[in-house]
């Protein structure tokens, strides 16, 4: 009986061991990021924009922090 109790702890610790282990993380290569203006290539995009460029790209960004994220000019004064 206590040989079996032994064992059964032996496994149960060496189990545990191995869940909270961590894989080697020597992935295939770096990924390269492209420049944001760059696009997704998604057919979901605002009107205006032009993927690729730089002058567009900033101009939505300022466009979009204006008027959809400054909620002083979304709410209405009265």
């Amino acid at each position: 009986m206590k040989r079996l109790s032994l064992i059964l702890t032996a496994l149960l610790a060496l189990a545990g061991m191995v869940a909270c282990t961590e894989k080697p993380q020597t992935g295939g290569g770096v990924k390269q990021d492209a420049a944001p203006q760059a696009g997704t290539g998604s057919n979901f995009t605002q009107p205006g924009w032009k993927a690729g460029d730089k002058t567009s790209w900033e101009q939505q960004l300022k466009a979009r922090q204006q008027y959809g994220q400054n909620e002083y000019t979304r709410t209405q004064s009265k």
